[in-house]
């Protein structure tokens, strides 16, 4: 499916080890209800829009991630990753087919229950203008700032949790993850890196739904999650 602007592609980064969650095999291959967390992380993109894949991996696992994505209902390619997630979000980047003005999203396959909406909301907003696009909650936990021997309450009102998928075009995308490399710049998110590049950020309504399953009490919760879902589709 094109939209007015383009194609929409994205890259999902699976070549994390998942060491905290403990599982036998790395995270993006762990189920949920009998589903691999990277199989319903693209097929929830998919769902809002999106039309290529290219998927990072672990090295020496492209038959158990062929398993897990076969039959996807859009071209996805699985490569090996780097080093660390800027390294990979650049590599996947690289191997998309497609234009420099195609919306281009980048996505965590850890979170495997991102809603539909929230990813055609993230592409809607690009298409729309904005430059470099978030989906963010709110902060609901109270939060204290440490320092030398004491701490000081946060006001939480004005922060935001940031999630994925982010989202540029193309060829924006992938100039701003060569210049920060170039630079030896560090980040945790992709709009950590289109900042740097000056490009400016619009945050969009994200969802509770699309948390990072990181810990095994996160893997429950998921569970309780698409539990839900089931029952109230």
């Amino acid at each position: 499916m094109l939209n007015d602007s383009g194609p929409v592609v994205a890259v999902v980064v699976a070549a994390g080890s998942g060491s905290r969650l403990g599982a036998p095999v790395p995270k993006a291959l762990v189920d949920l209800d009998g589903v691999p967390l990277v199989r319903r992380s693209v097929d929830a993109l998919v769902a809002g829009g999106v039309t290529q894949v290219v998927v990072t991996i672990p090295d020496g696992l492209a038959a158990e991630f062929a398993s897990a994505l076969d039959g996807v209902a859009v071209p996805v390619r699985c490569i090996v990753g780097g080093e660390t997630r800027q390294d990979s979000v650049r590599i996947g980047l690289a191997a998309l087919d497609a234009p420099d003005d195609a919306v281009a999203l980048v996505h965590d396959a850890a979170r495997a229950l991102v809603p539909a909406p929230v990813v055609t909301a993230v592409v809607a907003s690009v298409v729309d203008g904005a430059q470099a696009v978030i989906p963010v909650v709110p902060v609901i936990d109270s939060i204290r700032e440490v320092g030398d021997g004491d701490s000081r309450i946060v006001d939480r009102e004005p922060l935001r949790a940031v999630q994925t998928p982010q989202a540029a075009r193309l060829g924006a995308l992938r100039g701003a993850h060569a210049a920060a490399a170039q630079a030896g710049a560090v980040v945790t998110d992709d709009a950590a890196v289109c900042e740097l590049a000056g490009m400016r950020v619009t945050l969009v309504p994200g969802h509770r739904d699309a948390l990072k399953i990181t810990e095994p009490i996160d893997l429950a919760l998921a569970g309780a999650i698409l539990q839900t879902r089931n029952q109230h589709p």
